[in-house]
This record gives structure tokens, sequence and C-alpha cells, in this order.
């Protein structure tokens, strides 16, 4: 809106008296500028209308009346505060302020951008729906896997069917990257890329849901994770960059930092209010839609497996829950009984049951994630 709205005044005052008054309006044409007005916006916003979201949610009784299913295992000797009745989607407050400020600084007309703003509200409606399911049933039950799972690969193959149809975007499917290696591995292989968009985006979605357990955990995780991707993407977007570097150069993809920036902003204004003791849990309003966009964010840079190094914490996260779950299934039908690898899945609460305060687990895997996103910028450089 401010670039077209700068440019507009600027077409208008060129050969008048007033274009040298309006020269200043050329810095909205800078991605740089425009990335820190959209992530100080956003903070500020959520600054502002956190204490009233929160207050509202509280009238709304839109809190976690139920127990969790960590507290619900027991054994968590750490957990010194019960979860109980906090105020869950708080995941409003975030999508709000990350739409409304990559509107407010983004160009409008980049179909990257749109597509990643399209997914993030429907991901968040999708969440919201989970959210408020689980507050009218009481149970933390919500919507049935299945559902969510199933919406969310149709979002998926809509993103990757756009892309592959689209010419000008289509080899951001039919060719397979890989980190720390400059040349695709493969060509024609559009069945592959799609497959790749779905787990790309169903799984960075799902994976930011089962780190949202511990206060500031997942918002944390994924500031680090936008930090990576507001690189990458201004180097996408940057022919000299991308060139020198030798990575993938995607026209348009530089409109896509200022929506990392503003997903820094708004996750900053969050965490605000999310760390320890919570104030506000993002529930699946925020964990999906923020997770989904992460993942829409890589394949839009053409660096989807990036995100897998970028988003370690989120990886094993997912990992611990699929390996809990299929080696209990697997020596329960064996055994008669079944085992766990863990004392408990999400790896987070696993921490917790060996005795682990809440805060330290979260400080740790913030310093995992710093590792991480590390291990994942230098694949710029090491090819």
């Amino acid at each position: 809106m401010f670039y077209l709205l700068s440019q507009q005044l600027l077409d208008w005052a060129k050969g008048t008296p007033w274009a040298d008054h309006l020269s200043a309006l050329r810095l909205f044409h800078y991605i740089t500028v425009r990335s820190a007005g959209a992530a100080i916006t956003a903070l500020v916003l959520s600054w502002w209308l956190g204490p009233g979201i929160i207050h509202w949610l509280k009238q709304q009784k839109f809190g976690q009346d139920y127990a969790d299913r960590a507290e619900e295992a027991g054994g968590l000797a750490a957990r010194v505060l019960s979860k109980k009745g906090t105020p869950t989607m708080g995941g409003i407050l975030i999508v709000a302020v990350l739409v409304f400020s990559t509107m407010l600084w983004a160009q409008l007309d980049n179909k990257l951008v749109l597509l990643t703003l399209l997914s993030v509200v429907v991901l968040a409606g999708l969440g919201f729906y989970d959210d408020y399911a689980k507050i009218i049933q009481q149970s933390g039950g919500g919507t049935p896997p299945r559902v969510k799972m199933w919406a969310q690969i149709a979002v998926s193959l809509f993103i990757g069917v756009y892309l592959w149809e689209t010419p000008s975007t289509s080899r951001l499917v039919t060719e397979i990257t890989v980190p720390f290696y400059k040349y695709p591995v493969a060509k024609h292989a559009a069945w592959l890329g799609i497959l790749i968009v779905v787990l790309a985006i169903v799984g960075a979605s799902n994976a930011v849901n089962l780190t949202d357990g511990l206060d500031g955990l997942a918002i944390g995780c994924s500031l680090m994770v936008a930090f990576v991707f507001l690189v990458f993407t201004w180097l996408a977007g940057n022919v000299n960059a991308a060139r020198y570097l030798q990575i993938p150069l995607v026209p348009g993809a530089g409109e896509l930092t200022v929506f990392c920036a503003a997903l820094l902003g708004a996750g900053l204004g969050f965490l605000w209010f999310n760390c320890h003791p919570a104030q506000v849990f993002m529930g699946d309003t925020g964990s999906l839609a923020i997770g989904g966009s992460l993942g829409v964010v890589a394949v839009l840079i053409h660096q989807p497996f990036v995100l897998v190094i970028a988003g370690g914490v989120f990886v094993l996260e997912a990992a611990s829950v699929l390996l809990q779950t299929g080696w209990f299934r697997f020596t329960r039908m064996r055994y008669g009984t079944g085992r766990r690898i863990f004392l408990m899945a999400p790896l987070h609460h696993h921490f917790e049951k060996k005795g682990w305060y809440e805060s330290q687990v979260v400080m740790r895997f913030y310093i995992l994630c710093v590792l991480f996103a590390l291990i994942a910028l230098s694949t710029l450089k090491l090819r």
C-alpha cells in the first residue's frame, strides 16, 4: 500500500515544483526500508492490541479450561504452574498483525506475497475452528486429525499446482534443489516437486503445532527460522546476490522479505505476552498458520530442504511423535504391550519428565535453534 501510494505521488509530482519535496518517498522503493517498516509496525501493533485481545479472549471464555495432555499424563515434577485457564487462540493477534503489516508495506500485486497471505489466512481459519472445537468440547479433542490433514493437503496442492501451471514459477516445482549443491538434482520432475511442496507445507504446519507446548517455545523457534528466511528471500530476489552465491533466482521473491520481517515483528510482539508465565497461547490458530507460512516461503524461494535444517527443532519434535507412535504400535502388535522410546512425546515433554524446568527446556531449545539457523545460513556459501 505504501509502495503504491509513494509511486503514485512521485508520478504525480514529476516535472512539478513538488518533485524535490517528495523525493524522500523513493525510500519506499527499497525492500530493506519497507521490511524494517513492516517489522516495527507489526511489533508496535502487537504491543498495542495484545492486552485488549487477551482481555477479549478471557471475556469470551476462550481459555484452556481443560488440563493439557502433558499435565494429564502426570509426572512433570518441574512444571510449577498449570496451563489450565490461560486464554488460547492468541494466534488471532499474530495473524491479524502479520497480514495487516504485510499489506501495508509489501507490493500487493506480487503473486508470491498473495499466495503466502492466502495460506496464512486459510490455515489460521482451520486452526481457529480447531481451537473453538476444543473449547466447546472442553476435552482437548478438537477437529479430527484426518480432517485437519486433508485441509492442509488441499491448500498445499493448490499452491503446488498453481506454481506448476504458471510459466514464470513452474521451475519451482519441476526442478529439485538441495542444500550445499548449486545445481538442480532433478529436472522435469513435477510429480516429485508437488510432493515436496505438500510435505514442506503440511510438515511445517504440523511440526510448529506439535512444538507449541511450552511458554514461548514455538514462537521463539519460529522467529529464528523466520530470520533465516528473511535473509534467503532478500538474496533470492536480488539478481547480483543470487548469481554470486549461485542460489536459485526467483523474480519477486524480495517482497517475501517484507512478509518475513512482519512475521518477526508480530512474533516478537506475541512473545512479549507468551513468555513464561504465558498470558496467552497462540493455539492452532497461530501455530498452523505460522508453520504453514514458513513452508510456503521455503517453497517459493526454491529452498524447501533448507527449512528442514533451519527448523531442526521442529523436525526433532515431529520425529519424536512419529517414532513414539510408530514404536508403540509396533511393539503392542508384536509383544502385546506398547513400549515407548521417549518418556513422553513431543520431545520437550520428554525433558520435562526428566526433571528439566520449563524455562530450561525452552532456553536450551532456543540454543539448538540458533545452531540450526547458522547451519542453514552456511548453505549459502558452502556449495
